[in-house]
Parts: C-alpha cells; sequence; structure tokens
C-alpha cells in the first residue's frame, strides 16, 4: 500500500491574483502582493494541508498595462526566506531568470535557502519570455536572445549551477576542535566550467543542504522546454484545458525523460489549476462570476497584450474575428500564443471574447468539493498529472480547497495525512540526489 502513487500539491502564492481586476473583489486584500502576513497564512493553510510546497512565481518587466500583482510584489527568494522561518515541512519553490542572472549568485541563494530550511528549498527554472526585459539589465531590445538561443543558455547555466553544488561533498566539514580540521581537503571541488555562455571557476562557498541541493522546476512547454525539463528538471509546471491535452503532455515529457536515460517516475508533472468550490454548482458559478464581471474590456485588451509583447489590441475591432498576428509571440509566450491563436482560428471567436476568455478563463475544476475531488482523481488516475498546482483566482481558494477538497482526496486513499519526510525531495518521491564526486563521475 505504501508504494501506491500518490498525488502533489503546491499552492501558488500569487498576492493578488493572477486576475487583472481580482484586487477590486471586496473579499480580497488589497495589498496582498506585498503583505508578509498575507504571504505566511497561506503558506501555513497548505503545510496544514498537507501540500508539498509553495511556489513564488515571478517576472522582471513591468509597465503601466502590467495585472496589479505584478506591479508591486515580493522578489521570490527574499520572501521564501522569511516563509522558510514560519513553517517546517512544505517545500519553498520560487522563479529565477536564467537569461537575466548569474549561475553562481543564483546558485549560492538556492543553497542559502535549502539550508536556511533544512532541505525544502526549490527553483522554477524560467528563460524570461518578454523582450523588454532585456532594458532592465543594461541591454538593448536587440540582444534579449531569441527563444532557442535562451534555452541553450538555461541548460548550460543548469549545468553550472548543479555542478557548483557539487563543490562540497556531504561529509566535507568535519569541523573538529581537537585536531583544529574544519574541512577534508579531498572533498572539496573546483568546478573549472568554460562553456558557450559562462565560465565559472567554483568552488561554491557554501555545502550541501540536508536534501542535496535544490529541487529543479521547469515550466516550458514549447519543444526546447520539453527537452530541458526532461533532461534536467525534476518536476514540471504545466498548463492544460483538456485532460486530453495533459494526457497527450504527460506521456510526451515522459518518454523524453527515458530517452535521456531517466526513469520517468522521477519526473513530476503538475499542472496549474485554479478550483472555485462551493456547496452547490449554483454556488461556485456565481463565484465565477462575481470575478469575471470585475473586468473591463480595455483591461482585458492589455492582459491579452502582454503575451504578444505588449501588443495593442486596442486598434482592432472588437466583434471582429480575431486578427492575424502572423509569427507575433513566438519569442515570447510561445506555447501559450500558438494555443490563443490556434483556439480562435478553430472556433471562429471575435477579439472581445478571446480576451475575456483568456483575461478570466472558465476553469474546468469548478463546482462542489466532491465534483472538484471527481475530476482530481480522474486526471491523476487517467496519467494526466502526477498532482497540481493550486492556484487561487478567487478568495478564499485556497482554504476551500484544503478545507473541503483534501479531506475527500485522503479519504480516497490518494493523498497524504501526513508528510512522509521532512525535505522536498523526500516529499515529491524523488531519490536523494548523490554529489557527483562521492559518486566518482565527475564529467558535467
Amino acid at each position: 500500500m505504501s508504494n501506491q502513487r500518490k498525488l502533489k500539491f503546491g499552492a501558488i502564492v500569487h498576492g493578488v491574483g493572477g486576475n487583472i481586476a481580482g484586487w477590486r473583489h471586496p473579499d480580497i486584500q488589497a495589498d496582498a502582493s506585498v503583505s508578509l502576513e498575507f504571504y505566511t497564512n497561506q503558506a501555513q493553510k497548505a503545510e496544514e494541508g498537507k501540500f508539498d510546497l509553495v511556489f513564488i512565481a515571478d517576472g522582471l518587466h513591468i509597465n503601466e498595462k502590467s495585472i496589479p500583482h505584478f506591479l508591486n510584489r515580493f522578489e521570490p527568494l527574499t520572501i521564501l526566506s522569511a516563509l522558510a522561518a514560519v513553517t517546517s515541512n512544505i517545500g519553498l519553490v520560487g522563479t529565477v531568470s536564467t537569461s537575466y542572472s548569474e549561475p553562481f549568485n543564483v546558485a549560492r541563494q538556492f543553497a542559502s535557502l535549502d539550508q536556511i530550511s533544512h532541505g525544502r528549498a526549490g527553483w522554477n527554472v524560467v528563460t524570461s519570455p518578454l523582450e523588454k526585459t532585456a532594458l532592465n539589465f543594461s541591454k538593448t531590445i536587440e540582444e534579449h536572445p531569441n527563444h532557442a538561443k535562451r534555452y541553450r543558455i538555461a541548460s548550460e547555466y543548469l549545468q553550472v549551477a548543479k555542478g557548483l553544488w557539487d563543490s562540497w561533498e556531504d561529509d566535507a566539514f568535519v569541523r573538529d576542535k581537537e585536531s583544529g580540521v574544519f574541512f577534508d581537503p579531498t572533498k572539496l571541488h573546483s568546478l573549472n566550467h568554460r562553456g558557450e555562455f559562462f565560465s565559472v571557476q567554483g568552488p561554491l562557498n557554501i555545502g550541501r543542504s540536508k536534501q542535496g541541493r535544490p529541487v529543479i522546476f521547469q515550466a516550458g512547454s514549447s519543444e526546447a522546454g520539453k527537452n530541458l525539463a526532461a533532461k534536467e528538471a525534476d518536476a514540471i509546471f504545466t498548463g492544460h484545458p483538456t485532460l486530453e491535452s495533459a494526457q497527450k503532455f504527460y506521456q510526451d515529457v515522459k518518454n523524453r525523460a527515458k530517452a535521456f536515460g531517466r526513469n520517468p517516475d522521477e519526473l513530476v508533472i503538475l499542472p496549474g489549476i485554479s478550483p472555485i468550490i462551493a456547496a452547490t454548482e449554483e454556488a461556485a458559478e456565481r463565484k465565477y462570476q462575481e470575478l469575471a464581471n470585475l473586468v473591463s474590456i480595455d483591461k482585458a485588451l492589455d492582459y491579452l497584450g502582454r503575451y504578444f509583447e505588449h501588443h495593442d489590441f486596442s486598434q482592432y475591432p472588437l466583434d471582429e474575428p480575431f486578427p492575424e498576428l502572423g509569427d507575433l509571440g513566438n519569442n515570447s509566450f510561445q506555447s501559450h500564443t500558438n494555443r490563443i491563436k490556434q483556439e480562435a482560428k478553430e472556433q471562429n471567436l471575435t477579439l472581445r471574447q478571446v480576451a475575456l476568455k483568456e483575461t478570466t478563463p472558465r476553469p474546468p475544476f469548478i463546482g462542489t468539493p466532491e465534483k472538484v475531488a471527481d475530476l482530481i482523481q480522474e486526471w491523476f488516475e487517467g496519467k494526466g498529472a502526477d498532482g497540481f498546482i493550486i492556484g487561487s483566482s478567487v478568495p478564499n481558494g485556497l482554504n476551500d480547497f484544503v478545507n473541503f477538497v483534501v479531506p475527500i482526496l485522503q479519504e480516497r486513499g490518494l493523498f497524504r495525512t501526513e508528510y512522509e519526510a521532512d525535505t522536498l525531495f523526500g516529499n515529491l518521491g524523488i531519490p536523494f540526489p548523490e554529489n557527483r564526486y562521492a559518486k566518482g563521475v565527475t564529467n558535467h
């Protein structure tokens, strides 16, 4: 029974939320995106629900049309370090870009979070889709690397970070006061990496944690993204409107992992969902409509524009077919913009319909706790997911999920009632990553 596959859950803590007008809801805390108290409450609620992790997303470019949460929010590593002090079992995962940071700094920061939290850190590796991010990092707009190059950078970056995390073997720090030996020099290793994008000598000035190294998450669904995830990641964040598309992605990425010589069971696939839960179907629908009705069409066009390199959609007629955009969006949120274009064409949608649908998508996971639990079970048992990242689009969304859906899944034997481990790797059911030098494997 103990070997039975169990669901994994993460909570995305997203301040006032991903909806462009959600902050206006009377039951949403308007300054939640910069409220330590709000983040603490969410993390502790997720831990009460025995979730595997809390996740903090991030981005590096805003303009006046960005959604309110993006305008004024915590930097992930800072808030996760604070949350480490007020939680004890739950994993702490944050987004940091490989296109606009240096491997040594980031490896050190995540290793520090991993030590502070006693082995609960995870890094969501992103390549920064927004072109204008370059303008915040002493680069011109022409220098934002294209999609393929961003993934080549990310791949090498991850090799460097993983190499740096192996600088010290697990038992390198002897700290023997009698003999005066602080560390065993035979267990310290320099990386001496020289590659296409990075030159990093090492070693890292912090040792390995209780779980060895931070857990690697990846969120790209393009071909390059899927390959990087299958080769390097421990877990994948993804998003799918239907079970069928989730199953296709699941099978595809697990097969790619196998082709890279990995055990596909050691790659955890977690689609993001935003369940809306209420005692009746009607009450759940009302909650959804309350949120959707807060969004004006002007704001919806701004929101849609972000995916297409902040394209100005206000120039087109609202109630005519969605405009032909050519390759626009290919160098930003590629898999997402391709889906929007395809759905608009197939379903003959107008610009107004696309904008409102993208701004407040009607979640498939909406209804009574039993219905939401049934859907989660169907996706899980149907191999569309190993678990889910739970977003709270409506007020008290996470509380409702923990209070009403989690107990049903526990009763059905699909989800833990107690943590199995005290590290993130342990709770995700992924084996401890051995130090390459201890294993005698020094190539990277």
